[in-house]
Protein backbone atom coordinates (compact mmCIF):
# COMPACT_ATOMS: atom_id res chain seq x y z
CA UNK A 1 0.00 0.00 0.00
CA UNK A 2 1.20 3.36 -1.09
CA UNK A 3 1.84 6.15 1.40
CA UNK A 4 -1.16 8.26 0.10
CA UNK A 5 -3.26 5.29 0.62
CA UNK A 6 -1.94 4.80 4.08
CA UNK A 7 -3.05 8.83 4.91
CA UNK A 8 -6.15 8.46 3.22
CA UNK A 9 -7.00 5.22 5.03
CA UNK A 10 -6.43 7.28 8.40
CA UNK A 11 -8.43 10.34 7.31
CA UNK A 12 -11.26 8.03 6.57
CA UNK A 13 -10.63 6.51 9.86
CA UNK A 14 -11.14 9.89 11.65
CA UNK A 15 -14.26 10.62 9.80
CA UNK A 16 -15.68 7.43 10.79
CA UNK A 17 -14.57 8.31 14.40
CA UNK A 18 -16.32 11.70 14.23
CA UNK A 19 -19.86 10.35 12.78
CA UNK A 20 -20.16 7.48 15.42
CA UNK A 21 -19.48 10.19 18.31
CA UNK A 22 -21.94 12.24 16.48
CA UNK A 23 -24.92 9.24 16.20
CA UNK A 24 -23.91 7.32 19.40
CA UNK A 25 -22.52 9.91 22.47
CA UNK A 26 -24.88 13.07 23.69
CA UNK A 27 -21.99 15.00 25.47
CA UNK A 28 -21.66 18.35 24.17
CA UNK A 29 -17.77 18.36 24.16
CA UNK A 30 -17.41 15.25 22.65
CA UNK A 31 -19.82 15.67 20.01
CA UNK A 32 -18.18 18.91 19.28
CA UNK A 33 -14.86 16.61 19.34
CA UNK A 34 -16.51 14.46 16.67
CA UNK A 35 -17.86 17.35 14.26
CA UNK A 36 -14.03 18.76 14.07
CA UNK A 37 -12.97 14.87 13.67
CA UNK A 38 -15.15 14.82 10.49
CA UNK A 39 -13.99 18.34 9.13
CA UNK A 40 -10.53 17.63 9.14
CA UNK A 41 -10.77 14.23 7.82
CA UNK A 42 -12.52 15.61 4.75
CA UNK A 43 -10.22 18.37 4.50
CA UNK A 44 -7.16 15.70 4.59
CA UNK A 45 -9.09 13.68 1.99
CA UNK A 46 -9.69 16.37 -0.31
CA UNK A 47 -5.69 17.26 0.20
CA UNK A 48 -4.40 13.84 -0.62
CA UNK A 49 -7.19 13.36 -4.20
CA UNK A 50 -4.63 16.47 -5.02
CA UNK A 51 -2.07 14.75 -7.94
CA UNK A 52 1.08 14.65 -6.03
CA UNK A 53 3.80 15.87 -7.94
CA UNK A 54 7.55 14.41 -7.78
CA UNK A 55 10.23 16.97 -7.39
CA UNK A 56 12.66 16.27 -9.73
CA UNK A 57 16.46 18.48 -10.06
CA UNK A 58 16.64 20.41 -13.03
CA UNK A 59 17.76 18.07 -16.32
CA UNK A 60 21.43 19.38 -17.68
CA UNK A 61 20.94 21.52 -20.42
CA UNK A 62 21.94 19.37 -23.73
CA UNK A 63 25.30 21.49 -25.26
CA UNK A 64 25.58 19.35 -28.50
CA UNK A 65 29.26 20.50 -29.01
CA UNK A 66 29.70 19.66 -33.01
CA UNK A 67 26.39 22.05 -33.48
CA UNK A 68 28.23 25.10 -31.67
CA UNK A 69 29.73 27.40 -34.67
CA UNK A 70 30.20 30.43 -33.10
CA UNK A 71 30.45 32.37 -29.16
CA UNK A 72 27.39 33.54 -30.04
CA UNK A 73 25.60 30.09 -29.89
CA UNK A 74 27.31 29.42 -26.39
CA UNK A 75 25.75 32.56 -25.34
CA UNK A 76 22.57 31.03 -26.68
CA UNK A 77 22.54 28.33 -24.45
CA UNK A 78 23.71 30.28 -21.49
CA UNK A 79 20.65 32.16 -21.81
CA UNK A 80 18.90 29.22 -21.38
CA UNK A 81 20.46 28.14 -18.82
CA UNK A 82 20.45 31.28 -16.85
CA UNK A 83 16.59 31.41 -16.98
CA UNK A 84 16.22 27.51 -16.81
CA UNK A 85 18.11 25.22 -14.03
CA UNK A 86 20.50 28.31 -13.53
CA UNK A 87 17.76 29.44 -11.32
CA UNK A 88 19.79 33.14 -11.83
CA UNK A 89 16.41 35.44 -12.64
CA UNK A 90 15.12 34.16 -9.26
CA UNK A 91 17.12 36.51 -7.22
CA UNK A 92 18.75 38.55 -9.82
CA UNK A 93 17.45 41.17 -12.76
CA UNK A 94 18.91 42.43 -15.72
CA UNK A 95 17.98 46.23 -15.10
CA UNK A 96 16.49 47.59 -12.51
CA UNK A 97 13.85 45.88 -10.58
CA UNK A 98 12.15 46.55 -6.96
CA UNK A 99 11.46 42.72 -6.85
CA UNK A 100 15.13 41.47 -7.28
CA UNK A 101 16.76 40.17 -4.21
CA UNK A 102 20.62 40.46 -5.37
CA UNK A 103 22.62 42.75 -7.78
CA UNK A 104 21.58 44.08 -11.05
CA UNK A 105 23.49 42.33 -13.55
CA UNK A 106 23.08 44.31 -16.49
CA UNK A 107 26.56 45.60 -17.80
CA UNK A 108 28.04 42.92 -15.62
CA UNK A 109 30.20 41.34 -18.33
CA UNK A 110 31.61 44.47 -19.32
CA UNK A 111 32.65 44.61 -15.43
CA UNK A 112 34.12 41.75 -14.32
CA UNK A 113 36.93 39.08 -16.31
CA UNK A 114 35.92 35.70 -17.55
CA UNK A 115 38.09 34.37 -14.94
CA UNK A 116 36.88 36.66 -12.32
CA UNK A 117 32.89 35.77 -13.27
CA UNK A 118 33.94 31.99 -13.27
CA UNK A 119 34.98 32.41 -9.66
CA UNK A 120 32.29 34.83 -8.57
CA UNK A 121 30.06 31.99 -9.89
CA UNK A 122 31.71 28.40 -8.20
CA UNK A 123 33.21 30.13 -5.02
CA UNK A 124 30.97 33.29 -4.22
CA UNK A 125 33.21 33.82 -0.53
CA UNK A 126 36.66 34.43 -2.60
CA UNK A 127 35.66 38.10 -2.29
CA UNK A 128 34.01 39.65 0.63
CA UNK A 129 32.32 43.15 0.68
CA UNK A 130 33.49 45.26 3.34
CA UNK A 131 31.82 48.88 4.06
CA UNK A 132 34.13 51.37 5.12
CA UNK A 133 31.41 54.23 4.85
CA UNK A 134 31.41 54.39 8.71
CA UNK A 135 33.90 54.54 11.23
CA UNK A 136 35.83 51.75 13.27
CA UNK A 137 36.34 48.35 11.40
CA UNK A 138 34.45 47.81 8.37
CA UNK A 139 31.60 45.50 7.78
CA UNK A 140 31.61 42.33 6.22
CA UNK A 141 29.07 41.27 3.93
CA UNK A 142 29.75 37.78 2.49
CA UNK A 143 27.62 36.63 -0.55
CA UNK A 144 24.73 34.65 0.01
CA UNK A 145 24.43 33.13 -3.37
CA UNK A 146 25.18 29.26 -3.28
CA UNK A 147 28.01 28.07 -5.35
CA UNK A 148 26.00 27.19 -8.66
CA UNK A 149 29.07 23.84 -10.09
CA UNK A 150 27.45 22.44 -6.76
CA UNK A 151 23.62 21.07 -5.18
CA UNK A 152 21.34 21.86 -5.45
CA UNK A 153 22.11 23.58 -8.52
CA UNK A 154 24.46 21.84 -10.18
CA UNK A 155 25.78 23.31 -13.33
CA UNK A 156 28.85 21.53 -15.57
CA UNK A 157 31.57 23.36 -16.87
CA UNK A 158 29.92 24.36 -19.42
CA UNK A 159 27.09 25.34 -18.66
CA UNK A 160 28.64 28.08 -16.56
CA UNK A 161 30.95 29.14 -19.57
CA UNK A 162 27.34 29.52 -21.34
CA UNK A 163 26.09 31.25 -18.57
CA UNK A 164 29.44 33.44 -18.89
CA UNK A 165 29.05 34.40 -22.87
CA UNK A 166 25.75 35.10 -21.98
CA UNK A 167 26.36 37.93 -19.58
CA UNK A 168 29.35 39.31 -21.68
CA UNK A 169 26.77 39.58 -24.63
CA UNK A 170 23.61 41.41 -23.44
CA UNK A 171 26.31 44.05 -21.44
CA UNK A 172 27.30 44.39 -25.25
CA UNK A 173 31.04 43.27 -24.63
CA UNK A 174 32.69 41.16 -26.99
CA UNK A 175 31.98 36.92 -26.37
CA UNK A 176 35.52 36.13 -24.64
CA UNK A 177 34.31 32.45 -24.31
CA UNK A 178 35.74 30.35 -27.18
CA UNK A 179 34.38 26.58 -28.05
CA UNK A 180 37.56 25.41 -27.76
CA UNK A 181 37.08 26.05 -23.82
CA UNK A 182 33.71 23.57 -23.57
CA UNK A 183 34.02 20.51 -22.35
CA UNK A 184 33.99 17.17 -24.57
CA UNK A 185 32.34 14.44 -23.05
CA UNK A 186 34.99 11.67 -22.51
CA UNK A 187 38.08 13.90 -22.44
CA UNK A 188 39.54 15.99 -19.65
CA UNK A 189 39.64 18.86 -19.38
CA UNK A 190 42.37 21.43 -17.54
CA UNK A 191 40.83 23.34 -14.45
CA UNK A 192 39.98 26.99 -14.84
CA UNK A 193 42.16 29.61 -13.92
CA UNK A 194 41.32 31.51 -10.36
CA UNK A 195 41.08 35.00 -11.03
CA UNK A 196 43.90 35.43 -8.19
CA UNK A 197 46.02 33.75 -10.90
CA UNK A 198 44.88 35.95 -13.81
CA UNK A 199 47.27 38.55 -14.85
CA UNK A 200 47.28 41.93 -13.07
CA UNK A 201 45.30 43.21 -16.11
CA UNK A 202 42.46 40.96 -15.94
CA UNK A 203 42.39 42.01 -12.10
CA UNK A 204 42.36 45.80 -12.78
CA UNK A 205 39.68 44.92 -15.18
CA UNK A 206 37.73 42.90 -12.57
CA UNK A 207 37.61 45.69 -9.84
Amino acid sequence: MSEVAQLQLIALSIVGIGILILLFIKAVFLRVTGFVAIVLGLFSLMSLAVPQLASLPPAEEKIDIASIKTPTDIASIGQTVFFSKGQCALCHSIGPSESARCPDLKGIGAKLSKDFLYESLTDPQAFVYQDYRHGGVPKEYPATMPAIDKDPIGLSKNEILAVIAFLQQMSGEPISVSTSELEIPGQPSPAPVKAAESSPLAIAQAH
